[in-house]
Formats: structure tokens, C-alpha cells, sequence
């Protein structure tokens, strides 16, 4: 992430990062049982919002995303949630992921492009 905030002069302050992750719902990606990632959700009452989808560089590209984001359907139906949310920014590889496995985008700005997809409750 941080060569993203780089590429668009974004402030990348650890100590308001970590503040930040408290406040989220987190989760381990696992790979043949060693953590290659994390998850990082927050709800609310218009549902779930993907705050965060880390996937270590040399874990990519082995479909261990796409599942991630399978779980995090899982999870979103568990909690009751209509729809999941999420920014990606441009330059992201991410976002064709997204875009693979259902999101659409809703709206872009000149970094972000965020997106939605309904889910099945």
C-alpha cells in the first residue's frame, strides 16, 4: 500500500494507521496454514465496507485474493449485510480482481475508483 500513498502524496503515518486498524474488524489471510495477508472490515447500516485487502507479493496471483474476498462475502452475509463496499486505488492491480469477482464501480476521483456489489442475504 504504501507505494500507492506515495504515487499520490498521501500522508502515511503509522501511528494514525494503527489507530485506525483498532477500530476495524480484522482478519489473517492464511496460506497452507502461514499468514500471507490480512482483511480489515467495518459495517454499517448500508453494509459491509472492505477496508483493507492485503495480500503478501509473493502470495499474488495464486487465486488466494479471490477466495479472501469469498470469505469476506461469507461474512457480510453472516452479519446481514446487503452489500459490500470498497476504494481501490487506480493504480491498483486490485482492481481487476474486483471487477473479476462482481464489484462495479459506482464513482471515481482522481485516485480512487469505488465500488459495490450487492450480496445475497
Amino acid at each position: 500500500m504504501h507505494p500507492y500513498y506515495q504515487h499520490y502524496s498521501v500522508s502515511w503515518e503509522l501511528n494514525k494507521i494503527q489507530e485506525q486498524i483498532e477500530s476495524l474488524e480484522n482478519w489473517d489471510v492464511l496460506y497452507n496454514e502461514a499468514i500471507v495477508g490480512a482483511i480489515r472490515l467495518a459495517y454499517d447500516e448500508d453494509g459491509c465496507y472492505l477496508r483493507d485487502l492485503q495480500v503478501s507479493e509473493k502470495f499474488q496471483n495464486k487465486g488466494i485474493g479471490a477466495a479472501a474476498l469469498s470469505e469476506v462475502q461469507r461474512l457480510a452475509c453472516k452479519a446481514e449485510v446487503a452489500h459490500l463496499r470498497l476504494r481501490v486505488f487506480k493504480i491498483s492491480p486490485a482492481y481487476e480482481l474486483y471487477k473479476r469477482t462482481g464489484f462495479t464501480v459506482d464513482k471515481e476521483d482522481d485516485r480512487f475508483y469505488y465500488m459495490s456489489k450487492s450480496i445475497a442475504i
